[in-house]
C-alpha cells in the first residue's frame, strides 16, 4: 500500500477551500463542538479508508449526532487514561513523567484512530492493535515527525488565518494513514 505523501496531506485541506470554514462551528459552545467533533471523526474514517482528496460536505444533523455519542463512548477511556495521567505526573519521578509521555505518543493516537473507525467503546481497549506501532517503531516515529512538521506549518500559517482550520482538519492525516497501512 502506497504511503501518503507530504504534499498531499499539505494540500489535502485546500483541495475544497470552503470546507476550512467549518471551523466557526468551534464558536457555537457545546452544540457546535460536538458537530464539530463528528465532522473530524467523518474526516478521519476517509483517512483510514485512504480518501484523501478533499474534505467532507458537512452535514450538521449526522455530524452533531455522530460527535455526540463519540463523546459519552470515549469517556470511560478519557477516565481511565486521566487517572494513569494524573498518577504519573503525582510523583517527582522523572520516569513516571517520561511513561506518561511515551502513553501519549505511542499508544493513545493509535487508539484513538481504532477507535474513530470502529466507533466502539471497546476499540479504545483494543491494545493488540499497538503491535502495529511496535513492530513498524521507526516508520511510526516518521509518522510522528511528520505530523508535527506539517502542525508547525499550519502553525505558521495561522497569519494568514487559513492555518488554524487546515491544522484542525489534517491533524492526524499520517497516523490515519500508519493505521490504514499497518493495522490488519
Amino acid at each position: 500500500m502506497e504511503k501518503l505523501k507530504f504534499e498531499t496531506a499539505f494540500k489535502y485541506p485546500f483541495n475544497r477551500a470552503k470546507g476550512m470554514w467549518n471551523i466557526l462551528w468551534v464558536l457555537v459552545p457545546i452544540i457546535g463542538w460536538f458537530a464539530l467533533g463528528g465532522y473530524s471523526v467523518r474526516i478521519i474514517q476517509e483517512f483510514v479508508n485512504g480518501q484523501f482528496k478533499e474534505l467532507p460536505v458537512f452535514k450538521f444533523e449526522d455530524d452533531f449526532k455522530l460527535g455526540f455519542w463519540m463523546f459519552l463512548k470515549g469517556l470511560p477511556f478519557i477516565i481511565v487514561y486521566a487517572a494513569i495521567s494524573a498518577i504519573l505526573n503525582q510523583t517527582d519521578s522523572w520516569a513516571a513523567r517520561l511513561v506518561d509521555v511515551l502513553i501519549a505518543i505511542f499508544i493513545v493516537p493509535m487508539l484513538t484512530i481504532n477507535f474513530m473507525k470502529k466507533e466502539t467503546i471497546e476499540s479504545y481497549f483494543e491494545f493488540k492493535i499497538l503491535k502495529s506501532v511496535f513492530n513498524n517503531l521507526w516508520e511510526y516515529i516518521v509518522v510522528m515527525l511528520k505530523s508535527v512538521l506539517l502542525a508547525v506549518i499550519f502553525l505558521v500559517m495561522i497569519i494568514v488565518l487559513v492555518g488554524l482550520p487546515a491544522g484542525a482538519f489534517t491533524k492526524n492525516i499520517f497516523i490515519a494513514d500508519f493505521y490504514r497501512r499497518k493495522v490488519k
